[in-house]
């Protein structure tokens, strides 16, 4: 159930608790309660808001351990173990990513109402992608927080949480476009091994993902345009800075083209990739 609202209570509200919410059922519960309200007309945004509290770590259930991506231990997909090692990992980045869209939604302000209800999709898509993993993860005799994760997505939050542009840059076209490029191979392995259904959800991530990194690509355009800045040579610029260590080809071409990259931008991040 969600918790009572009090007058006024507005869609950065709804943000801040499904931001909150510790328990993974309660906080896909939240985002999709609350998304459905924003698409009906009866949460919105206010007319005029405070600055956002300093950002910080979302809820997360107390039996996830988080630990350095080199403390992750390597297990391969042949055996139930290792496949549900794979799909809580998997999991993980579906959960960060509810976050991400949340925070969105409530740290950056006097943007255009689309920005909003791009970023409440993304949560209520997240959201659902999250359900399909855990099911799985049941299926291969395990839950949410049973493996250690690392905390690499919120980290990038934390780190762009002052620049609407460095994030729409750094989140969806750098992290999140990851998964466009890891994922069909995936796909392959799994169904290599006979795991149809981990590979059919997959297909339907795969599919989604392209439309999230296309929001980000669509408004870091306008966050550059809006700066004055040439977005090319800024997003170059901020791989250097940030990202240096997420870029690892090969590049899924025809998926990132689709997602708003230019064939420039791509040439540049294979390049960079070394």
């Amino acid at each position: 159930m969600p918790p009572p609202e009090a007058a006024g209570f507005s869609l950065l509200d709804a943000a801040c608790i499904c931001l909150a919410a510790a328990d993974p059922l309660e906080k896909v519960a939240l985002t999709q309660h609350y998304a459905a309200r924003f698409r009906s007309g009866t949460l919105k945004l206010p007319a005029h808001a405070p600055d956002p509290e300093p950002i910080r770590m979302p809820g997360r259930p107390a039996q996830l351990v988080l630990v350095h991506p080199r403390d992750l231990p390597r297990r391969g997909l042949g055996s139930v173990e290792g496949r549900a090692a794979f799909i809580h990992a998997i999991a993980h980045i579906e959960l960060n990513a509810i976050d991400l869209a949340w925070d969105a939604v409530y740290r950056f302000r006097g943007l255009p109402g689309s920005f909003h209800a791009d970023w409440v999709s993304c949560a209520d898509d997240e959201s659902r992608h999250f359900m399909l993993l855990r099911e799985r993860l049941l299926a291969h005799g395990h839950d949410y927080a049973d493996f250690p994760a690392h905390n690499g997505l919120w980290e990038m939050c934390e780190k762009t949480a002052h620049d609407g542009l460095a994030r729409m840059a750094l989140v969806p076209r750098v992290l999140e476009a990851r998964g466009l490029d890891v994922t069909p191979a995936m796909i392959t392995k799994l169904r290599s091994l006979g795991d149809e259904a981990t590979a059919d959800v997959l297909e339907v991530i795969l599919r989604e993902e392209v439309a999230h990194v296309a929001a980000g690509s669509r408004w870091y355009r306008w966050y550059c345009e809006r700066a004055g800045v040439e977005p090319r040579a800024r997003f170059k610029q901020l791989l250097r800075e940030y990202a240096g260590g997420y870029l690892h080809g090969p590049f899924n071409i025809e998926a990132r083209l689709l997602a708003g990259f230019d064939e420039d931008e791509l040439a540049n991040l294979v390049e960079q990739a070394g």
